[in-house]
């Protein structure tokens, strides 16, 4: 599903990655634990296609996205790649099932389409009352469940997540950590999850310690 290589990434003379080597095969879930300073999220950036490296290979389903120009970038990103962060990032101003339906929409689905996907994922996430409710009107909880909604409604292969758990309790925290294991059975997409929380880390398939910009 993803494959890296030797990525390295510095700015100006400080190298944040150090040659980062890593595999992914389709329907795993591979969580990312480290220090704060140690790459994390910087790796995480390049795997999306949000940055590009110094020096290495990225390749996707066997494409190298890093070749691409800009718009052939943005349309393989918003059809391949879904994105979960710590911090929900909806859009305050539409309802949560606008707010699940706009990637597909940017993709090009039409109105009709696009919001029939999100209402889809709506009812599996048991959210289905909350369909015309802002964001401001939900709670944590179903704030991040509807980000994972809007990450998931193109169907990407990947699905990469920052700290998606940090800014909850422990019992929304554990319910969207069982989310994310059941998304990968009944979807079979990969995940690469970066997390402080170390019961949900090893809850993964595999466990991944950076250190100064490295896997130890």
């Amino acid at each position: 599903m993803l494959e890296a290589r030797a990525i390295e990434k510095n700015y100006g003379e400080l190298p944040i990655l150090r040659g980062i080597d890593l595999f992914v095969a389709p329907a795993e879930i591979i969580s990312i634990v480290g220090a704060s300073g140690a790459g994390k999220t910087t790796l995480l950036q390049i795997l999306g296609t949000l940055d590009v490296p110094s020096k290495g290979e990225l390749f996707i389903e066997g494409q190298n996205p890093f070749i691409l120009q800009e718009k052939a970038l943005a349309h393989f990103r918003n059809q391949r790649i879904g994105f979960v962060f710590q911090f929900h990032q909806l859009l305050p101003e539409f309802t949560a099932l606008e707010n699940i339906a706009l990637p597909a929409l940017i993709g090009g689905s039409n109105q009709t389409d696009a919001l029939q996907k999100a209402q889809k994922l709506l009812d599996r996430f048991g959210l289905s009352n909350r369909a015309n409710h802002k964001p401001e009107a939900l709670s944590g909880g179903e704030q991040q469940r509807i980000a994972v909604a809007r990450a998931l409604v193109n169907q990407p292969a990947l699905i990469f997540a920052d700290e998606p758990s940090g800014n909850l309790d422990t019992e929304n925290a554990n319910s969207l950590h069982q989310l994310f294991i059941e998304l990968r059975e009944e979807m079979k997409q990969s995940f690469v999850i970066v997390t402080h929380n170390t019961q949900f880390a090893q809850m993964a398939n595999r466990c991944l310690t950076m250190q100064d910009g490295l896997f130890v």
